[in-house]
């Protein structure tokens, strides 16, 4: 990745992800949108569909944890640093499942709270379209040159 990229590149380069993000086979798949891509603040939306879930109704927790990981990640590239990479991965996610989400859109907000040398911070909280919470989640996300 080439040393000192001006801030207009950079910027460029954090709303190019919510372009790219979405055609991603899975992610396309799932058909996540995102509806706040703010710096290191993301809102996304998971339409609701009957074969994300488990019995017709309620989210399967796989489904729940991949749009809360999007959501964080997200949140991590939204005001991330380019000329320190640009290859990423999770590292660790935890998730609190506390609700679910009765046929009904999930709406993940993700906030990146801390950025290191490789290493950043997001919260996640996921709702049903009422604002009820469904699960609170922490992710940790790595990038490298």
């Amino acid at each position: 990745m080439p040393e000192g990229l001006t801030e207009e590149k950079q910027a460029e380069l954090r709303r190019g992800v919510i372009e790219v993000m979405p055609r991603t086979p899975f992610i396309g798949w799932l058909d996540l949108r995102f509806e706040t891509y703010e710096p290191d603040d993301v809102v996304v939306r998971l339409p609701y569909r009957e074969e994300l879930t488990n019995d017709g109704t309620f989210y399967h927790g796989g489904v729940i944890a991949a749009a809360i990981d999007t959501a964080g990640a997200a949140a991590v590239w939204s005001n991330h640093d380019f000329d320190k990479g640009a290859r990423a991965s999770t590292v660790s996610i935890s998730i609190q499942y506390v609700g679910a989400a009765r046929r009904s859109d999930l709406v993940c907000r993700a906030r990146c709270v801390k950025r290191a040398k490789e290493l950043s911070f997001a919260e996640i909280t996921a709702t049903d379209q009422d604002g009820k919470t469904v699960a609170h989640a922490l992710l940790t996300y790595r990038i490298v040159p």
